[in-house]
């Protein structure tokens, strides 16, 4: 629900805003959706009151005092009928904001469905098989990256290969976050990965690949925030656009599929290796 109260005009709609998230379990989904609406702005600077695990009456007060003081837009999701009430009416009274994230995606849900939502704080968080799987996808791909255990990698459901500095470790550990278990080498021409890397069956292999010109700069950046000289065949031009030049044709000698990182966000590289993923499962479902 929405309460904009007949004070709203007196809230500083500046580039500056307070922004309280109040959630009854972690606030993870609370998160995402702030930071994704968020996105769509530019130069605001936001103030984050974060409030999770809020189930008591007596908590939400000390967080009301909070919202009187720093007035600004209230995102929640809290299932308890007697808090959202109570939290509402005072926005309302305040003129300010309150906005239950989930709401409109639960309704439209119930009424296609024909039934009520369950009312249960976090339950999207359950301790449920998916759960364990992602930590365990989190687990195999810590140990496997930047090339280690490589005699476990056909365990793994997704293999990134790439040249140094293409986001081969975080896009790993957010493909871990949903739940694929990721390993990822470095490609050095110098320094052959090992055979069993051309040979696996169960992994999807995927190269990551950038421009030089963004490559030269993000590696320059990291030796200078190591106090290293930014003055080696690592951040020369030429040697780097050989070196991407030779990953490249690995990736084609193999026919593996592959992601240019140069102007994608981490989360946009993963979705596009997921992509991938459920293409190749697809596939290999059809046959079967």
């Amino acid at each position: 629900m929405l309460c904009l109260g007949p004070n709203l005009g007196n809230l500083n709609l500046s580039d500056r805003i307070h922004l309280h998230l109040l959630s009854d379990s972690t606030g993870e989904t609370l998160e995402n959706i702030a930071k994704a609406a968020l996105a769509q702005f530019d130069d605001i600077e936001v103030i984050k009151h974060f409030w999770p695990m809020v189930r008591s009456e007596s908590h939400l007060d000390r967080i009301l005092v909070d919202v009187a003081a720093h007035p600004g837009l209230v995102l929640f999701t809290l299932v308890n009928l007697s808090m959202r009430k109570k939290l509402e009416d005072r926005c309302r009274t305040l003129g300010l904001p309150a906005v239950a994230a989930l709401d409109a995606v639960s309704d439209a849900l119930s009424g296609i469905l024909g039934q009520e939502a369950k009312a249960r704080p976090g339950r999207q968080h359950a301790l449920d098989d998916a759960y364990f799987a992602r930590v365990d996808a989190i687990q195999f791909t810590i140990a496997h990256d930047d090339g280690l255990n490589h005699q476990n990698w056909e365990e793994a459901d997704i293999v990134l290969a790439g040249v140094s500095r293409t986001s081969k470790t975080p896009t790993s550990i957010y493909l871990a976050n949903r739940g694929y278990k990721t390993a990822n080498i470095p490609i050095v021409p110098e320094s052959p990965p090992p055979e069993s890397l051309y040979s696996l069956k169960h992994p999807l292999v995927v190269g990551l690949v950038t421009s030089a010109d963004r490559l030269v700069q993000v590696r320059r950046n990291r030796l200078l925030s190591l106090n290293q000289t930014p003055d080696t065949d690592y951040v020369a031009e030429e040697a780097v656009k050989r070196e991407i030049a030779f990953a490249r044709r690995m990736f084609a000698d193999n026919n593996w599929p592959v992601i240019d990182v140069t102007r994608r966000s981490i989360e946009e590289s993963a979705a596009a290796i997921i992509n991938l993923y459920n293409e190749r499962s697809g596939q290999d479902g059809a046959e079967a």
